[in-house]
């Protein structure tokens, strides 16, 4: 019985080592695929940034060529002034426009309606011109101040 028990034992001993190194190299394999999981992940991340920084470059290309185009004159004075002068005119325009339209609310609300300037303003100075104040402001002197950080 107890060479029966040694001989079982022995052979349960000798095939220890075969099945640990199956048990590792399963182990290995499991750590070998997540390792290419989180590759590939990065990069698919690599691409899709690739493909953002073309986009950018795209849209910097776009305004370079445009800004080119505008600063090339033509020779002739008074379609160079007409055309330096196209923005600043439409910009002071729509200004012009949009304070007669504010001031005239204000004098309907004060005098039609009653209110008093206090009260009136804050339905003249609504959420949409808020944002819409914001949006222009942004527009004009955020440009000028992401060049200064940038250093252009």
């Amino acid at each position: 019985m107890l060479t029966l028990l040694g001989s079982l034992l022995g052979f349960v001993s000798s095939a220890f080592p075969d099945l640990l190194g199956l048990w590792r190299d399963g182990q290995d394999r499991k750590h070998e695929l997540a390792i290419l999981d989180r590759q590939m992940e990065q990069m698919k991340l690599g691409h899709n940034q690739r493909l953002e920084e073309i986009s950018v470059e795209a849209d910097i290309s776009e305004s370079q060529a445009l800004y080119k185009h505008d600063s090339q004159p033509s020779g002739v004075t008074w379609v160079d002034g007409l055309r330096a002068s196209v923005r600043p005119v439409i910009t002071y325009a729509f200004f012009t426009l949009f304070t007669v339209v504010k001031v005239s609310a204000l004098y309907v609300l004060v005098s039609e309606e009653g209110l008093s300037v206090v009260q009136a303003m804050p339905q003249i100075w609504d959420p949409e011109t808020q944002a819409l104040f914001a949006a222009v402001m942004s527009f004009w002197f955020g440009q000028r101040a992401l060049n200064k950080m940038r250093g252009k």
